[in-house]
């Protein structure tokens, strides 16, 4: 059972498979594949044209692509291209929801100037200014939140009635998103006027 193959039979081997007809093979075809068509051919032939000779000029061509595409996607947050956009900001969904935030005036926007003015009040060692301060600080945050209530129920609704059949996962957290930007600084700028009804 464990024994080595005799002589006679490895002779009888090789001659069974010396005698057995060799099929010629084409050499540019691999083995075990058919060959592919003209079109596939062509497409891997400019492929491989393409590809840089070594490493180096690879991460160079990538990084140029790279700066390319972002400088399409800043052209496009300035202007409101949809082409070019990021995935977050594309979609008729998210146009609607950015127009509807744009066209109101939201309490959230003047949270950073806020903020900074309340800071300042609490830096004041006067015990009464920093009362004032902290209730004003209080007073904000609430008016925060129930602005940011009544836009996502508002914006819900408007959707349900613009777009029944679309997807609005996530459209609702990317408005209220927006409103923490101060108007002039979101992005994708503004393309409607407050007022404006998109």
């Amino acid at each position: 059972m464990f024994r080595s193959r005799s002589k006679d039979e490895q002779a009888a081997t090789t001659k069974v498979t010396a005698s057995e007809p060799q099929q010629p093979r084409d050499p540019q075809a691999p083995k075990g594949r058919p060959t592919p068509k003209r079109s596939q051919a062509q497409s891997q032939r400019r492929t491989r044209a393409q590809t840089p000779a070594n490493r180096k000029e690879a991460a160079k061509a990538s990084r140029e692509a790279r700066r390319a595409d972002m400088a399409r996607q800043r052209e496009a947050l300035a202007n409101g291209d949809e082409r070019f956009l990021p995935v977050r900001d594309k979609g008729p969904v998210r146009r609607f929801a950015r127009d509807f935030v744009d066209s109101r005036w939201c309490v959230a926007e003047f949270f950073l100037p806020m903020a900074v003015i309340i800071l300042v009040l609490t830096m004041l060692r006067q015990p009464g200014i920093q009362n004032i301060a902290l209730l004003l600080w209080l007073f904000i945050i609430v008016l925060i939140v129930v602005d940011s209530f009544v836009l996502w129920f508002a914006l819900g609704k408007r959707l349900k009635e613009r777009f029944p059949n679309e997807n609005h996962k996530g459209v609702k957290p990317y408005a209220l998103m927006r409103t923490l930007q101060m108007r002039r600084l979101r992005l994708p700028k503004p393309q409607v006027k407050r007022g404006e009804r998109p």
